[in-house]
């Protein structure tokens, strides 16, 4: 990571994955790049999706494959300065040194890298699904198993190890500055 004063640590990186309503996976085609957006789920050192039986994605996703998977939540401008202040900065030639802290985003991020594989056994399956479930429909998940049991033969689980894993956060201080690395 070139921006090491960013880096955050493996428990934020996890923590990123938990709260994130999506990642966006990565897979290679030849020489082309395939970015999918996906609902997936964190049990340790384990990420699930699901996906239908036929597709692009399931034609890549060879069993063992090398995968990328981002992630990102808490994105916003974050407006440090008003309108007047930015004009003011300007008209004495302070602009350059402050444009970083003007146009710009604040963001919180995980970026994993990890080997792909479909699950197989049932019961894994069920269990990665209502999982899924948990995450995504907290307040109907105690119906979603028998959806999960009826729809079982027509839907595929996969299953990433997380190989690498990688956190990141751009964020202002209400001083205006940005926080560092362990600075809250």
């Amino acid at each position: 990571m070139r921006r090491k004063d960013r880096e955050m640590d493996r428990d934020f990186a996890l923590d990123i994955i938990d709260k994130s309503e999506y990642g966006v996976l990565g897979i290679v085609d030849g020489d082309t790049p395939y970015t999918v957006p996906l609902s997936i789920v964190r049990d340790e050192d384990k990420l699930y999706f699901h996906s239908a039986i036929a597709g692009k994605k399931v034609e890549l996703l060879k069993d063992g494959c090398h995968v990328s998977i981002s992630f990102a939540i808490s994105v916003n401008v974050p407006n440090l300065f008003t309108r007047e202040e930015i004009e003011n900065m300007i008209e004495k030639g302070e602009f350059a040194s402050m444009g970083s802290k003007v146009f710009t985003t604040e963001f919180k991020s995980a970026h994993i890298i990890g080997r792909c594989k479909k699950v197989e056994d049932k019961s894994k399956k069920i269990s990665a699904l209502m999982l899924i479930c948990k995450k995504y429909t907290p307040d109907i998940y105690d119906l979603a198993y028998k959806f999960i049991e009826k729809s079982l033969n027509r839907t595929n689980v996969y299953e990433i190890d997380i190989e690498e894993i990688k956190g990141k956060r751009k964020a202002f201080g209400p001083d205006r500055n940005e926080l560092k690395w362990g600075m809250k």
